[in-house]
């Protein structure tokens, strides 16, 4: 019983929960980053390029003789790339919420009785001499 135990613990927790929605936010997020890149970017940025080699669609880039596709590869690269990058670009926004939280001045350490004991003694000292 005790991995059972183990077990319910573990799949309870907070990180799993948060990965699991993170799994299922990002597979959404890959849809619509792929439908940029298919959509938009691929016949923006390549439409020029695919004229000049008397193709319409990238996926017909192949190697000559072979059957391999590196135009579902450099589409698939620049998927990646933005993915990466905006990830990237969230990350470094919850960094910037997370430093401003920790910079919140906090309120200084109450002294112990020690300290309060050895200032006392201190400064009568300093009278003295």
């Amino acid at each position: 019983m005790g991995f059972i135990k183990e077990f319910k613990e573990f799949a309870v927790k907070g990180n799993v929960l948060d990965l699991a929605i993170a799994v299922v936010i990002g597979g959404a997020f890959s849809k619509i980053v792929s439908s940029l890149v298919e959509d938009i970017i691929t016949p923006a940025v390549l439409t020029p390029a695919l004229k000049a080699a008397n193709l319409s669609n990238l996926s017909q880039l192949v190697i000559p003789g072979t059957a391999i596709k590196y135009g579902n590869f450099l589409s698939q690269v620049i998927s990646f790339i933005i993915i990466a990058l905006s990830l990237f670009v969230i990350i470094m926004a919850i960094n910037r919420f997370k430093k401003k939280e920790e910079t919140a001045p906090s309120a200084p350490p109450v002294p112990t009785k020690e300290e309060t004991l050895l200032t006392e003694i201190r400064d009568i000292l300093a009278k003295k001499a």
